[in-house]
C-alpha cells in the first residue's frame, strides 16, 4: 500500500478556515463525503471524536493525525488540510496544528489505518517533508511530496548497508511504545533512527504498536548491544534486558530528545538493569509516569482478572432465582437442588473476586511475589469466605473491609514486596532463588495478614458500623432524604462497607417487620439495581464511551441489574471512579428517593426483578418504572462525564 495513493485530492483544503478541532473534523469529513468516500458523515465524525477522547491525535510539531474506522467508509483514505493560522489540537507539545491528516478506513479493514498511520508518522519525521508541505500550492504537489518520500525510502532500503558505521564498535537498541500504540510509537522510531544515522551509530528500533511488536529485538541483538533505550509510556518486556545498561524514558523524549538519548546510549551512560531484583520497581520508572497513571495501570491489571469472576458469579446467582428467592435454602419450601447448586457456585465465584483483584494488582507492581501476598490480602478483606474465620479466639471479631480493603491490599502487596527486596538485598547471589519461592511469600503473607486483620479491616468496619448507626437514627426522618441517601450509598463502593451499611440496615428492618416488609429495603434494593443497568444502557446507547471489549462485557449488567447484583458495575467504576461513581450515585439516589416517596415496600432482602415477579415488592410496576427511569438518567449522566475520559 503506497501512502501517496491514499490521499483524496478532491477533498484537500490547503487554506483551512476552521478555528477549532470539532469544526475541523466535521468540515474535513463533509469534504470526504462530497468526494464519495463516506456515506454516514455524522457516524464517522462521532468515531473521530471518540478517538480524540482516548488521547489527542495532535502529535506535536504542528501536526495532527485524527483517525477512525467506520462501516460507511468505502476504502482507506487520507484527507489533508492545511491551516496557516493553526488550530488548537491539544497537542503534546502545546503547538497549534497547521497540518491535519485525517485518516479513514472501513470497519474490519485489516488495519489499513494503522499501516497508514505508521507510514505517515515515519515520513512526517523527515524535516524536508514538512517544508515541502508548507510550500505546496496544489493537491497534486502535496501528493508529489509523499511520492518522493516513498521513492527515497525505497532507494534507501535497496541500497547496500555501509561496511561499517563511524563507530563500528557501538550498537544501540531501542524500544518505542505509546499508550495507543500508533503515531508516537513510529515517530519516536524514526527520530531515533535519524539520530543514529547522523551520529554514525548502528541502531535497531523495536516498535510496540497496536498491531503488535515490529522489528523485535533478538537475544543476539541484546547480547551485542552497547545500551538499550526504552522510550515507552506503557509496560514493555523488560526482563530480557537484565544486566545491560538501559535508559528508561518517555516516548515523547524519543521524538524530541533522540540525539541526546542516542549519545548517552553510545557511551553506555545508563544504570544497569536487574530484572531479578526489581522488575516491578523498574516498571514504575517507565516514562517517568505520574502516580495517577501508574495507579491506573496496576488497577486495570487487577480489574481485568477480576471481571470474569464477577460476570460468572453474578449470572449463576441470578439464574438461581428462577426457582424462587430462597430456593437455594434447603429449609425453605421453594428449595430446589439446581437452584442451590447455581447459587453456591455463583457465590464461590463471587468470593474469588476480591482475591483476584488484590492479587493481580500486587502482581502488576511486584511480579509473582506480589501475586500471593495480594491474593491473601484479598481473602482477608472478606475473611468470612473461609470457614476458619467464623469461629472464636483471635478471629472472633474479625470485620470484613470488602472491595475497598482488597484495593488497599493489592497496593500494599506491591509495597511489602518492595520492602522485602530491600530487607534481603544483603543475601549472596547464590541464595537469590530462595527469595521468590520462600522468603517473599512467607514474610509477605505474614505481614499482609497482620496489616489486614489489625490495621485495614478495623477502620473499615468502624466506618460501616458508624454508617449503620447513622441510618438507623434517620429511619423516621424525611422519606425523600433517607431514600436518596440509602440509594446513593448502594452505588458509592458497590459491595464495600458503605454499600453493606445500607444493605444491612435494610435487611435488619425487613427482619424486624414480622413479614410486613420495609420501605428502606425497597429503596436500598432499587438503588443497588440502578448502577449495573445504567452501565449496560450507557454501553448500548453510546458506543463511544468504552472500547469494544469493555462495551461487550458491560452488556451482562442487564442481567446483574435485574438480579440486584450491584457488583457488576465495579470494573467500570474502578477504572474511572471520579467520572463513573458520581453519575451512578445521583441516579441511584433518585431511584431510592422515589421508591420511598411512593411508599413501596420490599418484603425480601434480595432478588431484584425476580422478587417483583414473586410478589416480594409492593406496586411492582411502579417499582420497575422507577428502576428503569433512574437507570436511563444514570446512562445519560455517564455519557456526559465520560465523553473525554481518556483525554490527556
Amino acid at each position: 500500500m503506497k501512502l501517496s495513493e491514499l490521499f483524496v485530492k478532491e477533498a484537500m483544503d490547503l487554506q483551512l478556515s476552521t478555528t477549532d478541532k470539532p469544526s475541523t473534523l466535521k468540515y474535513l469529513a463533509e469534504r470526504f463525503h462530497q468526494a464519495g468516500g463516506v456515506s454516514d458523515v455524522d457516524a464517522y465524525v462521532a468515531a473521530l471524536e471518540a478517538r480524540e477522547a482516548q488521547s489527542t491525535t495532535g502529535v506535536g510539531d504542528e501536526i495532527a493525525i485524527p483517525h477512525a474506522q467506520h462501516e460507511s467508509i468505502k476504502s482507506a483514505a487520507i484527507v489533508f488540510g492545511r491551516s496557516d493560522a493553526g488550530i488548537d489540537w491539544e497537542s503534546f507539545d502545546g503547538q497549534a496544528a497547521k497540518f491535519v491528516f485525517m485518516i479513514a478506513a472501513p470497519a474490519g479493514g485489516g488495519g489499513e489505518h494503522l499501516q497508514a498511520l505508521a507510514k505517515l508518522s515515519s515520513v512526517l519525521m523527515q524535516p524536508e517533508t514538512k517544508l515541502a508541505l508548507a510550500a505546496a500550492k496544489t493537491p497534486e504537489e502535496v501528493v508529489a511530496v509523499f511520492t518522493a518520500a516513498e521513492a527515497e525510502e525505497t532507494s534507501q532500503a535497496t541500497a547496500a548497508e555501509p561496511a561499517s558505521p563511524a563507530q563500528d564498535d557501538v550498537y544501540v537498541l531501542a524500544v518505542t511504545a505509546c499508550p495507543t500504540g500508533i503515531a508516537h510509537t513510529f515517530m519516536a522510531e524514526e527520530k531515533l533512527k535519524q539520530a543514529g544515522k547522523a551520529a554514525g551509530i548502528k541502531i535497531k528500533v523495536e516498535t510496540n504498536g497496536q498491531a503488535g511488536v515490529g522489528n523485535r529485538l533478538t537475544a543476539d541483538d541484546i547480547k551485542k548491544a552497547t545500551a538499550i533505550i526504552v522510550a515507552a509510556d506503557k509496560q514493555v518486556e523488560m526482563a530480557r534486558f537484565d544486566g545491560k545498561p538501559v535508559i528508561v524514558t518517555k516516548v515523547a523524549d524519543g521524538i524530541h530528545k533522540a540525539d541526546e538519548l542516542v549519545a548517552k546510549a553510545a557511551k553506555a551512560e545508563a544504570p544497569i538493569y536487574h530484572a531479578a531484583e526489581g522488575a516491578g520497581a523498574a516498571d514504575l520508572e517507565v516514562g517517568k509516569e505520574s502516580i495517577g497513571r501508574q495507579f491506573y495501570k496496576h488497577l486495570m491489571n487487577g480489574v481485568s482478572h477480576m471481571l470474569p469472576f464477577v460476570v460468572s458469579g453474578g449470572i449463576l446467582i441470578a439464574l438461581s432465582f428462577f426457582w424462587g428467592i430462597n430456593s437455594f435454602n434447603p429449609e425453605d419450601a421453594s428449595y430446589n437442588q439446581i437452584a442451590q447448586f447455581l447459587f453456591v457456585t455463583g457465590k464461590l465465584a463471587f468470593a474469588m473476586m476480591l482475591p483476584m483483584l488484590a492479587g493481580f494488582i500486587g502482581h502488576s507492581i511486584a511480579d509473582r511475589p506480589g501475586l500471593v501476598v495480594g491474593f491473601m490480602g484479598g481473602i482477608l478483606a472478606n475473611p468470612s469466605v473461609l470457614s476458619d474465620f467464623g469461629a472464636v479466639g483471635l478471629f472472633e471479631k474479625s470485620i470484613p473491609s470488602g472491595f475497598l480493603g482488597a484495593l488497599v491490599a493489592g497496593f500494599l502487596a506491591g509495597g511489602i514486596i518492595y520492602v522485602l527486596r530491600l530487607a534481603f538485598a544483603w543475601l549472596p547471589k547464590s541464595l537469590e532463588g530462595l527469595k521468590p519461592i520462600f522468603l517473599f511469600p512467607v514474610f509477605g503473607v505474614l505481614i499482609m495478614s497482620f496489616l489486614m486483620l489489625f490495621v485495614v479491616n478495623g477502620p473499615m468496619g468502624a466506618v460501616m458500623q458508624g454508617l449503620q448507626d447513622f441510618l438507623n437514627g434517620m429511619s423516621t426522618g424525611s422519606a425523600l432524604v433517607l431514600g436518596f441517601l440509602v440509594g446513593a450509598m448502594m452505588s458509592i463502593d458497590m459491595g464495600g462497607p458503605i454499600n453493606k451499611a445500607a444493605y444491612v440496615t435494610g435487611t435488619a428492618l425487613v427482619t424486624q417487620s414480622a413479614g410486613a416488609g420495609s420501605n428502606v429495603m425497597a429503596a436500598v434494593m432499587v438503588g443497588g439495581m440502578v448502577p449495573p443497568l445504567a452501565i449496560a444502557l450507557a454501553a448500548t446507547l453510546n458506543k463511544n464511551l468504552w472500547p469494544e471489549e469493555e462495551r461487550n462485557s458491560a452488556l451482562v449488567n442487564y442481567v446483574m441489574g435485574a438480579a440486584f447484583i450491584t457488583e457488576g458495575a465495579i470494573p467500570f467504576a474502578a477504572a474511572n471512579p471520579l467520572k463513573v461513581i458520581p453519575p451512578l450515585a445521583v441516579s441511584a439516589g433518585v431511584a431510592g428517593a422515589l421508591s420511598m416517596v411512593f411508599g413501596i415496600v420490599s418484603k425480601v432482602p434480595h432478588g431484584g426483578v425476580f422478587a417483583m415477579l414473586a410478589g416480594g415488592v409492593t406496586n411492582p410496576l411502579l417499582y420497575l418504572a422507577i428502576w428503569v427511569g433512574a437507570s436511563f438518567l444514570g446512562a445519560f449522566l455517564l455519557s456526559l462525564t465520560l465523553r473525554n475520559q481518556n483525554k490527556k
